[in-house]
């Protein structure tokens, strides 16, 4: 059956319950974050916050949430620069009065729930702020500052400003990733179990639940993102947050409980630098360099589809390869490790199909044709029966290409992941891959045979996209 290959955590392979059926992307890049300024709070002694986030960037200060109204005056949650640590400041009159900073780090670009609970009522320092990541209350501290009894909260504030994704002081540390069922209660402190559950079946996955009867207050909000003219509306029907940098088409369906395969920024290898951009669904490499990128899921049966969309500086794409690779073929500290007869691939520029990259390993003399800026690749892989189909634009051109013979290929029961390779020539390869949610617009609108993924061009009969919903050797 597939697998997933970056962390099976939050409600990737449990059985749902609620449906979560958008996420909102945020690219750093863009610089892109919502903002409300908020009215006279319920309660400042109370509240909670809880996300659902999945990292793009990693190894950089990003900002989930900020109440502002100057540097002395704010409450944060937020990842520390390289270390991804997760911390929670209050500072008020230039005093913190909390500071909590986890000793474990979160590297994982999955699906992740953080809740925040505070209630400085409480009279143990320790119940005055509760972190809980994926339903299981974190006790691990680097840094363990609690408010003091009865103290009171930046957030909930009158006339202070809340950032979801945005540092406001300096107007950087953006959030970058996909972030779901943003819920903010201002006065409540509510217990765990009014956010989400354990599945009953495999009772360590956490899973969303319906937050909409909870009592919000004053300031509240619940940002679901399911309106994509309107992703700052509040589905609890107080005040909308403002949007600045952000489009419908950064309105997402891969969600807590149905996560869809991006590229994977703690497995690239070849040269340096590289980048990815729009939730990694973007790859970008070094001008005359080789660089790649394998995703965050592998298979061992059934059929599967992703298209590439072929977009760069260059006025051509220069051997641009994609296809699948053998997991134990990925080395991510070799330069050369997409050589290797395991990396299965289809070479843009020069038509063929080949293992690995070098002339050696060409299987296939035949030109399939090639492809260039603004064309898009279907690539659909056949596990069980071991062939490989190559489409440009929605057009066939080499159809269930038949690689059962080759020694040490993607097959004989390997992992296969989808691996993207580029040579920037003059300059940076830019490879935008759609798994099925894509951050590019679609002008047509194509879902496999379930009914998930967005394609450009019709899923092949009997394919399917890359997501958790379709785990299981029947598809299901």
């Amino acid at each position: 059956m597939p697998l997933i290959l970056s962390g099976n955590v939050a409600s990737a392979t449990a059985a749902v319950g609620y449906d979560v059926a958008n996420s909102c992307r945020f690219n750093d890049g863009d610089s892109a974050f919502m903002s409300k300024t908020q009215g006279t709070g319920t309660n400042t002694t109370k509240m909670t916050l809880s996300v659902w986030i999945k990292r793009g960037a990693l190894g950089t200060e990003q900002q989930i949430f900020e109440t502002w109204n100057d540097n002395n005056n704010r409450f944060d949650i937020l990842f520390k620069s390289s270390t991804d640590q997760l911390e929670i400041q209050n500072t008020l009159a230039g005093a913190t009065t909390i500071n909590l900073k986890t000793d474990r780090v979160f590297r994982d670009p999955a699906w992740m729930n953080i809740v925040v609970i505070v209630d400085s009522t409480q009279g143990t320092a320790a119940n005055r702020v509760k972190l809980y990541i994926n339903g299981t209350q974190e006790t691990s501290f680097a840094t363990e500052t609690y408010l003091d009894e009865d103290a009171n909260l930046a957030l909930g504030t009158s006339s202070y400003t809340n950032f979801i994704g945005k540092y406001s002081s300096s107007g950087g540390n953006f959030f970058d990733g996909y972030m779901a069922e943003v819920v903010y209660l201002d006065g409540t402190a509510a217990s765990i179990g009014d956010l989400g559950e354990f599945d009953d079946d495999s009772p360590t996955i956490w899973k969303p639940i319906d937050v909409s009867g909870l009592t919000f207050g004053n300031n509240g909000a619940y940002l679901d993102f399911e309106a994509s003219d309107n992703l700052g509306n509040d589905a609890n029907g107080g005040t909308d947050y403002g949007e600045t940098n952000l489009a419908a088409t950064d309105q997402a369906t891969d969600s807590p409980t149905n996560n869809f395969c991006t590229l994977n920024p703690l497995a690239t290898f070849a040269y340096n630098p590289h980048s990815f951009s729009e939730g990694n669904t973007v790859f970008h490499g070094g001008a005359d360099q080789w660089q790649g990128s394998i995703g965050t899921f592998g298979v061992t049966t059934g059929k599967w589809y992703y298209e590439v969309k072929m977009v760069t500086t260059d006025s051509v794409i220069t051997d641009s390869f994609v296809g699948f690779m053998g997991y134990d073929e990925v080395d991510i500290t070799s330069a050369s490790s997409y050589n290797g007869s395991g990396a299965f691939f289809y070479n843009s520029d020069g038509g063929e199909i080949k293992v690995g990259n070098t002339s050696s390993h060409t299987i296939t003399t035949a030109d399939y044709g090639t492809f260039s800026n603004g064309d898009i690749m279907g690539i659909a892989l056949d596990y069980d029966n071991e062939y490989l189909s190559i489409y440009k634009n929605g057009s066939a051109l080499a159809t269930n290409y038949d690689f059962s013979g080759i020694t040490n290929s993607v097959n004989g029961g390997k992992i296969a992941i989808p691996a993207i390779l580029g040579y920037g020539g003059d300059n940076a390869a830019h490879i935008a891959a759609n798994f099925g949610n894509p951050y590019f617009s679609i002008s047509s609108g194509n879902a496999d045979a379930n009914g998930y993924g967005n394609f450009e061009y019709s899923v092949p009969s009997g394919y399917l996209a890359l997501c958790t919903k379709n785990l299981g050797s029947d598809g299901g």
